[in-house]
C-alpha cells in the first residue's frame, strides 16, 4: 500500500486542498478506508472532483508528500523484492515512484492537455498479488484500509499497519501481524 503506509499523509486530500475541497475529499477518503463506500466508486468520484487540477500541479503537490523514512529506506534497500500496489493514478504519483525506485502497480488515468479526463484502469490489488504469486514468489502485504482487503486475501503473510491511522477491523482480523510504526515494520520484514 502507499497512502498511510509509505506516505505519512493521505495523498488525495492534499491534492484537494488546492481546490478548497479538502474536507469533502477527506470525508470520502475516510469513508472508503472504513469500507462505507466501495473503493472503485469512491475513487471515480474523488478523481472527478480533482480533475480540474493540471497533472504537473498534482505532481508538484505529491513531490512534497512526507514519506516514512524507515519504510522508504527499506524499500530502496530491497527494491527488487518490494512493490507498491496502490489505487492512486500513476501519472499523479510519479514523483514518489521515482523516489522509491521499486516496481509499482497503480491505476491509470486518461489525460488531455495535462488534465485528467477519466480513468483508463482502476487497479485490483488482489489481481496484482495473484500475478506476483504466479512468479513463484511468497507475498507479504501491508495495508490499512478497505482497499487492501483483496490484496490480503491473496497474500501469504498480511501485516495491518497503523502508522498513520488505525487499520480497519477487517484487515486486523485477516492479519498475521499488526504494527504501528515504520521502524517496527522494517524490523518485522527483516525477520520474515
Amino acid at each position: 500500500d502507499l497512502d498511510g503506509t509509505v506516505t505519512t499523509q493521505e495523498i488525495l486530500p492534499l491534492i484537494a486542498a488546492e481546490l478548497d475541497l479538502y474536507e469533502e475529499i477527506s470525508t470520502l477518503t475516510q469513508a472508503t478506508i472504513n469500507g462505507l463506500i466501495p473503493f472503485e466508486r469512491s475513487f471515480k468520484l474523488r478523481c472527478k472532483l480533482l480533475s480540474d487540477i493540471p497533472v504537473n500541479k498534482v505532481q508538484e503537490i505529491v513531490d512534497g508528500v512526507k514519506l516514512n523514512k524507515a519504510i522508504t529506506n527499506f524499500i530502496k534497500e530491497n527494491k527488487d523484492d518490494s512493490y507498491i500496489v496502490t489505487g492512486n493514478i500513476q501519472e499523479w504519483i510519479e514523483p514518489i515512484i521515482k523516489k522509491l525506485g521499486c516496481k509499482t502497480y497503480c491505476s491509470k488515468g486518461k489525460f488531455i492537455n495535462n488534465q485528467l479526463t477519466g480513468l483508463e484502469k482502476i487497479i485490483d490489488k488482489g489481481e496484482v498479488v495473484k500475478v506476483l504469486k504466479g512468479n513463484e514468489k511468497s507475498i507479504i502485504s501491508i495495508g490499512d484500509g478497505m482497499g487492501d482487503v483483496a490484496m490480503f486475501g491473496e497474500s501469504d503473510i498480511c501485516i495491518a499497519y497503523g502508522g498513520v491511522h488505525e487499520p480497519i477491523e477487517t484487515l486486523i482480523k485477516n492479519s498475521d501481524y499488526i504494527v504501528y510504526d515504520g521502524d517496527s515494520l522494517c524490523r518485522l520484514l527483516n525477520t520474515l
